[in-house]
């Protein structure tokens, strides 16, 4: 092997070592395969990494387990990688028991066996190792190879976190932050957070972000939350970009800008975070922070309602419902309607109701029409109160019954819904004034029943 640019004495070293690795000296050979892996030589490190592990070299088994596994001089075989990785492990090798761990945990090389990746991580834990430390008190806390056990997971996590393992310390954080074996404590969460985050964390950083935002435990102070998301957004954390956005589209720790707003939930959206993906396609159709643009605002509303968002499968029905950039498809308006009410969305309800009571997209059926219009009505949608006080009154899809059509008149019009307002009287007229008071009766009953139901909705297309 030609070597440059090193100096003398690293030459004179690894002649030395290429001298001694010949005459067959296990550590030589490792040493020598080291080497060449920093320089990328796999070809070269695979084969002395070899001879050194055959002679039952403990560190060299343990390295050459990895260039099976990642492929590196050598065919990448993961049976071949828990093989060199077991023979390290049972000699006691920290790394390699951690290793091997990892391939039962992902069943590479081996059947997944929870209980056996537990055990590996334990003997390389007990050895001090911060990492496996780390990964065994994910296995608690996940219930994985034994039964969750909030107190074993915070007793290993707060070994690795002494150790400065940055994982650990986030996970610390979010025990604190969910109160998983301890009382909850937004404190010491931003405690644990803070300290994973000054390592360069994304995760650690985003939730520090997100306490200087909420003002948890911490006095709030958008200026800072702001700069903190964005260490996190940079290095690519999906949810940081998106909280980002929200900040900068509503100018909170920094002067309102809708473009790099979009912007953010643009990196956000396309790495599948549903609610960017929400907000941009909003951000498109009404022209916000950008030229308005239907055909954009479309896709990703509908990769927002693909991933199961319902307030996208309203706007898709939408779309389709009234043919803003595509072609009117009543039959597509009623399907994303019904992905959504499906979901209880009460706009969706109301909307796929009327879909029915006109049999637009779906065939004309006034029960089913009653049916969702009460899905949504019992939500609280002052729209679909209404519509089901018209079928009531007509008896449409019901027994007439003026009463019941009364009541649900009076909670459209206490909900706001104006036209229900200005039609209650028409309905009344046609009541006895017990009739009046039952419906007024059966009403106040409804508001204490459903009380904390916000008031209105979304409007049919």
């Amino acid at each position: 092997m030609d070597r440059q640019n090193t100096t003398r004495e690293n030459y004179q070293t690894f002649m030395w070592f290429r001298q001694a690795a010949e005459r067959g000296n296990a550590y030589a050979q490792f040493n020598l395969g080291l080497i060449y892996k920093k320089d990328r030589d796999y070809e070269h490190a695979f084969t002395w990494l070899r001879q050194a592990a055959q002679q039952g070299l403990a560190f060299a088994q343990n390295h050459l387990g990895s260039m099976y596994y990642h492929g590196r001089g050598v065919a990448r075989n993961d049976a071949e990688a828990a093989r060199w990785f077991r023979h390290a492990a049972e000699q006691g090798d920290a790394s390699a028991q951690q290793n091997l761990g990892l391939m039962y945990r992902k069943g590479k090389g081996v059947e997944q066996d929870h209980a056996q990746a537990l055990a590996w991580f334990y003997r390389a834990a007990e050895q001090g190792s911060a990492s496996a430390q780390t990964l065994l008190a994910e296995c608690y806390l996940a219930g994985q190879g034994a039964p969750v056990s909030y107190e074993q997971a915070m007793n290993w996590f707060r070994k690795a976190a002494l150790q400065s393992d940055a994982v650990a310390q986030l996970n610390l954080g979010l025990m604190y932050k969910r109160g998983q074996g301890v009382e909850a404590s937004d404190e010491q969460a931003l405690c644990w957070f803070r300290q994973s985050a000054a390592q360069g964390n994304p995760m650690a950083q985003r939730h520090v972000g997100v306490a200087y935002a909420d003002g948890a435990g911490v006095r709030a102070d958008p200026l800072r939350a702001v700069a903190w998301l964005q260490r996190a957004a940079e290095q690519g954390d999906k949810d940081a970009q998106f909280n980002l956005g929200v900040m900068l589209a509503n100018g909170q720790g920094a002067e309102q800008d809708e473009h790099r707003a979009l912007q953010w939930y643009a990196r956000a959206a396309e790495q599948g975070h549903v609610l960017a993906q929400y907000n941009l396609g909003s951000m498109y159709a009404n022209g916000r922070g950008t030229a308005r643009d239907e055909y954009r605002a479309l896709e990703w509303y509908r990769r927002a309602a693909e991933q199961g968002a319902a307030n996208a499968q309203f706007n898709l029905g939408v779309i389709y419902a009234s043919g803003q950039g595509v072609p009117r498809d009543d039959g597509q308006a009623a399907h994303w309607y019904r992905t959504a009410a499906e979901q209880g969305d009460a706009s969706a309800q109301n909307n796929l109701g009327v879909m029915y009571a006109n049999g637009q997209g779906v065939p004309q059926d006034d029960a089913m029409a009653v049916y969702w219009y009460t899905q949504a009505a019992e939500q609280g949608h002052a729209l679909a109160q209404y519509n089901l006080g018209g079928m009531y009154n007509s008896g449409r899809g019901v027994a007439r019954d003026a009463v019941r059509s009364y009541m649900w008149m009076l909670l459209a019009a206490d909900a706001g819904d104006e036209t229900a307002n200005a039609n209650k009287a028409i309905v009344a007229r046609r009541l006895t004034p017990a009739e009046i008071g039952s419906a007024l009766d059966q009403s106040r009953q409804w508001l204490i029943a459903h009380a904390g139901l916000g008031k209105g909705g979304r409007g049919a297309p």
